[in-house]
C-alpha cells in the first residue's frame, strides 16, 4: 500500500494535468515528487525554498488571481510557522486555497519536536471557515483531495503514516461503523482500526470521521438517539480534547460526559518510534480499551 503523501503526490501530479486553474506550492519538501509536474507546468508547480511564511503567502497571491492553490509541506511548517499569514492572506483578504500536510503528529520521531504537530487541528479550529479533514486511508486522501480541488472552501488536508487497513466512504459527516447503546466513540482517520479493536465485544457506537471542521452535530445527536444522557469518547490522533468543546456544544441541552483521548501535551523527548508514541499517549488499542471503559464501564 502507498503512503497518503505518496498518493497525494501523485493525484495532485494528475489534476495539474487536467486542470490549469490549479497550482502547487511547494517548500522543498516532497520537491522531488513533482519532477514531472515541475516539467510539464514550470508555471504551475513553484518552489519557494525553505520560507515556510512565503509558501502561505505566494499560494494566497495565486488565489487573489483566480488561482486554486494547493500548499504542501509538513504539519509544523504549514500550520504552527506561518499562522499569521494563514489567518490574514487567506481568512482576511476572503480567499481560499487547499493545505495539504504531511508529518501528522509524529510521524518522523527522530526529527524531534520541530517536526511534530500535535496541535495543528486545534490551531486551525480557531480561524473562521476552514474545512478540516482527516483521512485514514490513501484512497480516503485521494478522494479528498480531488473534492478540495474541485471546490472553492478553505481546506486543511492532513496526511499522516498511520493508516486503517481499508477505506471507508468519505463525505462532511460522521460515520456509523459499529451500533451500541453505552456510549458513542468517534473515531478520526486513523485512529478508527485501533478504535475497532479496543471496542471489541463492547455494547458501544461507533463513528467514523474524516472531516473534523465543521462538526457533525446532528450526526452526534443521532448517535446518542433518544437517551436522556449521554456519553461521548473522541478519539484523536492530535491534541488530546481538541474536539470536546464541539462535542458540549452539539450536546448543549442533554446531560452529557465527554472524554477526550489523543496526544497529550507533553514532549516525549525520546524520538523512538511511532508506535511507542502511540502507545505512550495511550492511543494503542491496549491503551485505549483501558481509558474507553473506565470511563464507559464494560
Amino acid at each position: 500500500m502507498d503512503t497518503m503523501r505518496d498518493r497525494f503526490i501523485t493525484t495532485a501530479s494528475r489534476l495539474l494535468d487536467d486542470d490549469p486553474r490549479l497550482a502547487v506550492v511547494l517548500a522543498e519538501i516532497s520537491r522531488d515528487g513533482f519532477d514531472r509536474a515541475k516539467r510539464a507546468h514550470p508555471d504551475r508547480v513553484i518552489n519557494v525554498g525553505i520560507r515556510e511564511q512565503l509558501l502561505v503567502g505566494a499560494g494566497a497571491g495565486l488565489a487573489l488571481t483566480g488561482m486554486r492553490p494547493i500548499m504542501h509541506t509538513f504539519a509544523p511548517f504549514l500550520v504552527e510557522r506561518p499562522f499569521e499569514q494563514v489567518k490574514l492572506d487567506f481568512g482576511h483578504q476572503g480567499v481560499s486555497g487547499v493545505l495539504v500536510s504531511a508529518g501528522g503528529s509524529y510521524d518522523w520521531p527522530a526529527g524531534g519536536v520541530t517536526h511534530m504537530a500535535p496541535g495543528d487541528v486545534a490551531l486551525m479550529g480557531t480561524l473562521d471557515g476552514w474545512t478540516v479533514q482527516v483521512p485514514g486511508h490513501p484512497d480516503e486522501a485521494e478522494a479528498l483531495l480531488r473534492q478540495a480541488a474541485a471546490g472553492e472552501d478553505k481546506v486543511y488536508l492532513r496526511l499522516s503514516l498511520q493508516q486503517n487497513e481499508r477505506a471507508r466512504a468519505v463525505g462532511a459527516g460522521f460515520t456509523p461503523v459499529r451500533e451500541g447503546s453505552n456510549g458513542a466513540v468517534i473515531a478520526v482517520g486513523p485512529m478508527l482500526d485501533n478504535v475497532l479493536a479496543a471496542t471489541d465485544g463492547l455494547d458501544v457506537t461507533v463513528l467514523y470521521a474524516t472531516t473534523v471542521r465543521p462538526f457533525d452535530a446532528a450526526g452526534l445527536r443521532r448517535a446518542v438517539g433518544g437517551r436522556e444522557t449521554a456519553d461521548v469518547v473522541i478519539v484523536e490522533p492530535y491534541l488530546a480534547g481538541t474536539s470536546t468543546g464541539a462535542a458540549n456544544d452539539a450536546l448543549v441541552d442533554l446531560p452529557h460526559r465527554v472524554l477526550g483521548l489523543g496526544v497529550g501535551k507533553a514532549e516525549l523527548r525520546r524520538y523512538g518510534q511511532m508506535d511507542e508514541h502511540l502507545a505512550a499517549h495511550g492511543l494503542d488499542p491496549h491503551g485505549l480499551r483501558e481509558r474507553i471503559t473506565g470511563f464507559l464501564g464494560g
